[in-house]
């Protein structure tokens, strides 16, 4: 990870640039906001990499998490913003169809959010072991949408994790990864709930 430079740094500013998007447009609450695909899927692209330092726990994670934001990147050639896409799926009645734009949207969503969560359950915790913060996100986010033999799995999986320290090394981070993790979670929060807002007005729910 080293020739990668500062990746903490690297998600926090993207997410920040969201954030950013998502609150300076229509302060009146008259228009919908406008994310576009294109720096979306690019932000969710630096995430990938936590995923993978996390070991076989989160394999499962990596794996489809990468493949959905592989989508998006794919369909921003031709699909200006997350609104548009949306509305396109709505259109075709393709929402819930496995590999749709907008049911990857969802699960990609769920993975920023894992991120966020195991972040502030990290800040929170005492110790060098991952292994509380990790179960905690893991149950708040994934587990819901689970079933019991991916539950097991993942719970086998908690005792392979990096620890802390082992984590920031991976990540060529240092100290300063709290501030980091602390930008990350200030940042992600309006985009995740910008994300679900865009799934409620449309009726389309987030938990399916």
């Amino acid at each position: 990870m080293a020739e990668e430079g500062k990746p903490l740094r690297k998600i926090a500013e993207a997410f920040k640039e969201l954030a950013n998007a998502i609150n300076s447009q229509s302060p009146d609450g008259d228009e919908e906001p406008r994310i576009e695909l294109g720096q979306f899927s690019l932000a969710c692209s630096l995430v990938s990499p936590l995923f993978g330092c996390l070991g076989i726990a989160f394999k499962f994670a990596e794996r489809d998490y990468d493949d959905k934001v592989r989508d998006l990147a794919e369909a921003s050639k031709s699909i200006s913003t997350l609104e548009v896409m949306m509305d396109k799926d709505i259109e075709s009645n393709c929402v819930r169809t496995g590999g749709s734009h907008t049911r990857n949207l969802l699960r990609v969503k769920r993975g920023l959010d894992m991120v966020r969560v195991l972040f502030a359950q990290i800040l929170a915790s005492e110790g060098n072991s991952l292994k509380d913060p990790a179960s905690k996100a893991y149950a708040q986010v994934f587990a819901p949408y689970h079933s019991w033999a991916i539950r097991t799995a993942v719970g086998a999986g908690m005792y392979a994790l990096p620890t802390k320290a082992q984590l920031l090394k991976k990540l060529n981070e240092d100290a300063s990864a709290r501030i980091q993790m602390q930008n990350y979670i200030a940042s992600s929060t309006p985009v995740i709930i910008y994300i679900d807002q865009l799934f409620n007005t449309r009726k389309l729910g987030i938990n399916w």
